[in-house]
C-alpha cells in the first residue's frame, strides 16, 4: 500500500521529499560540525592564548629565581648593595609572572597548575626565609651564605618550577591532541556531507531519467507517429503523474484532431466543389467582362458613329429650317438635338467610368501640386478662386488623379450659390499611413440624407434644367480613389458649402 502511494506521488513531491531528507541529514551534520568547530576553537585558544604564554612565563620565572639566587650569592661575597639589584628585579618579576600564570590558567583551569603555582610560592618563600633574608639582614658585617641550606632549598624550588613547566606542557599536549581529533572529525563530517550530496545527486539523476527523460522520449516518439499520420494511435505515458496527465491531454487533443480531421476532409470536398463552382462563375464573369469590353468598343465606335450622324443632321435641320416651319417643329428639332448631345455625353462618361483601373499605365510618383495646377488651368474659364496648401507626393496614375480633382473642383465651381463668387480650398494632412485630403467650397451644399446617394452612378440631386451633367462625376471620383487604395466620403459637419474628403496611401 505504501509503495502504491509513493508511485502516485508527483515529480515535484518526490524531489521535495528527497531534498527534505537530504536537508535534515545535512542540518544534523552541520550541527555536529558547528559543535566540533567550537571545541576546536576552544582547543586552539588553549594552545595559542594559554599554554604558549604560560610556558614562556614559566621559563621567565625560572630565570627570575636564578637572578634572585645570583644576587644573594654576589651580595654575600661582596657585601655591596649594588649586587642586590638582580635579586630585587627577580623578586618583582617573580610576583608578576606568578600572577600572569595564575590568570592564564584561570579559575576553571588545570588544578595541577594551580597546585604547582602554590608549591612554587611556598618553596620560594622558604628559600628567601631560610637563605636570602638572613644574608640580606646581616648586611656588611653578616655571615657568609649557607651553601648547604641554599642548595637544598633552591634545588627544591627549581624542581617545583620544572614540575610546573611539565604540567603546562601536559596541558598543551592534551589541547593539541584534542585539536587534532576535532580536525579529524570535521574532515569525516565533510566526507559524509559529500557522500550525502553525491547520493542525492545520483537519486535525482535516477528520478529524472526514469520519470522524465525516458518517458518524454517515448511520448515524443508517439507524438511523432501521430504527426506522421497515425491518428488512431493512442498516446500513453508511464512516467511521473504529471507526464501521465500530459499524455492524457495530448491524447485528448489527438482525438479531437482526428474527429475534426474527418470534418475537415468533408469540408475540403465541399471547398473543392465550391472552387469548381467559382471557376465556373469566374469563367462566366470573364466572358461577361469580355462582352462588356466588346460593348464598350461598340459604344465607343459603332454606336457613336450613327449617333454623331443623327446629331449632325439634326443640327443641320435646326440651322436650315429654323423659323421656316411652325414653332412646334422648331421645338421638336431642338429636342432631337439636345437628346443626341446628351446621349453622346452619357456614352462618353460611361466609357470613362469603365476605363478606370482597366486601361492602366502603372503607378508612379505624382506631385499633387502639379496635378492641381493642371486642373486649375483646365477650369480657369469657369472662374472662381481655387487654392491649396502644400500638397504631398503620392503613388498613382497622374491622368486618373487629374480626373479626380477635376471632377471634385468642377462640381464645386458648378454648384455655386447665385451672386456669390465660388471659393474652393484644398488641404492635405497626414493621418498615420494615409494622406487625408479635403476639397471644400462655399456653394449650395448637399443635404445630409444624400450623403451616400451622391457617389452612386447616374444619381442626380437637381433637375437637368438647373445644372447640366450626367450625374456620374462623383461615381468616377469614388472609383478612382478606391482604385488607389483609399476611401472617399462627404463631410456632414459643415456650416455652408460642400466638404468632400478622401484618403490616399503614404508611399512606402
Amino acid at each position: 500500500m505504501d509503495s502504491l502511494r509513493v508511485r502516485t506521488w508527483t515529480m515535484r513531491r518526490r524531489v521535495l521529499m528527497l531534498f527534505a531528507v537530504a536537508g535534515v541529514l545535512l542540518a544534523g551534520l552541520g550541527t555536529v560540525a558547528a559543535m566540533t568547530a567550537v571545541d576546536s576553537n576552544r582547543n586552539l585558544d588553549v594552545l595559542l592564548d594559554k599554554t604558549g604564554p604560560m610556558r614562556v612565563a614559566g621559563q621567565e620565572l625560572y630565570s627570575a629565581y636564578l637572578d634572585q639566587e645570583t644576587g644573594v650569592r654576589g651580595f654575600a661575597l661582596s657585601r655591596s648593595a649594588k649586587n642586590l639589584q638582580p635579586y630585587e628585579r627577580g623578586v618583582a618579576a617573580e610576583k608578576e609572572l606568578l600572577v600572569r600564570i595564575d590568570q592564564l590558567n584561570g579559575p576553571r583551569g588545570r588544578a595541577a597548575i594551580r597546585t604547582g603555582l602554590q608549591r612554587v610560592r611556598q618553596l620560594a618563600d622558604r628559600w628567601r626565609a631560610d637563605v636570602a633574608n638572613p644574608v640580606i639582614a646581616a648586611g656588611a658585617s653578616g655571615s657568609s651564605l649557607d651553601e648547604a641550606a641554599n642548595d637544598s632549598r633552591f634545588n627544591a624550588l627549581r624542581t617545583a618550577v620544572d614540575t610546573l613547566q611539565a604540567d603546562i606542557l601536559a596541558l598543551r599536549d592534551e589541547a593539541a591532541a584534542a585539536a587534532r581529533r576535532t580536525a579529524s572529525v570535521l574532515v569525516v563530517l565533510e566526507i559524509v556531507a559529500a557522500v550525502i550530496l553525491a547520493v542525492v545527486g545520483g537519486l535525482m539523476l535516477l528520478l529524472l531519467d526514469r520519470l522524465v527523460s525516458r518517458p518524454i522520449a517515448e511520448l515524443a516518439r508517439q507524438v511523432r507517429r501521430v504527426a506522421g499520420g497515425d491518428f488512431e494511435r493512442r498516446i500513453v505515458s508511464a512516467g511521473s503523474p504529471e507526464l501521465v496527465s500530459l499524455a492524457g491531454d495530448v491524447d485528448g487533443m489527438r482525438q479531437r484532431i482526428a474527429s475534426e480531421l474527418s470534418e475537415v476532409r468533408e469540408a475540403r470536398t465541399q471547398v473543392l466543389e465550391a472552387n469548381r463552382q467559382l471557376e465556373f462563375k469566374a469563367d462566366e464573369l470573364s466572358r461577361s467582362n469580355r462582352d462588356l469590353e466588346q460593348f464598350a468598343y461598340v459604344a465607343s465606335h459603332d454606336l457613336q458613329e450613327p449617333l454623331r450622324k443623327v446629331a449632325s443632321f439634326c443640327q443641320l435641320l435646326q440651322r436650315r429650317y429654323a423659323g421656316k416651319l411652325d414653332e412646334r417643329a422648331d421645338q421638336y428639332i431642338a429636342f432631337a438635338v439636345d437628346g443626341a448631345q446628351r446621349m453622346q455625353r452619357l456614352i462618353n462618361d460611361l466609357l470613362a467610368f469603365s476605363r478606370v483601373g482597366r486601361l492602366t499605365t502603372g503607378f508612379a510618383s505624382v506631385p499633387l501640386d502639379r496635378v492641381l495646377t493642371e486642373v486649375r488651368s483646365q477650369l480657369e474659364s469657369r472662374g472662381g478662386d481655387v487654392s491649396w496648401s502644400a500638397m504631398p507626393t503620392v503613388e498613382g496614375e497622374e491622368p486618373l488623379l487629374t480626373t479626380l480633382f477635376a471632377n471634385l473642383i468642377g462640381n464645386s465651381l458648378k454648384f455655386r450659390r447665385p451672386d456669390v463668387p465660388p471659393v474652393v480650398r484644398v488641404n492635405a494632412e497626414r493621418d498615420g499611413d494615409e494622406w487625408r485630403i479635403n476639397v471644400r467650397d462655399n456653394g449650395i451644399g448637399i443635404e445630409r440624407e444624400f450623403a451616400d446617394k451622391v457617389f452612386v452612378i447616374f444619381q442626380r440631386l437637381h433637375p437637368r434644367e438647373a445644372y447640366d451633367g450626367t450625374g456620374i462625376g462623383l461615381a468616377i471620383a469614388k472609383k478612382i480613389v478606391e482604385y488607389h487604395g483609399g476611401r472617399i466620403w462627404l463631410d456632414l459637419d459643415v456650416d455652408e458649402g460642400t466638404s468632400i474628403s478622401f484618403t490616399l496611401p503614404v508611399p512606402a
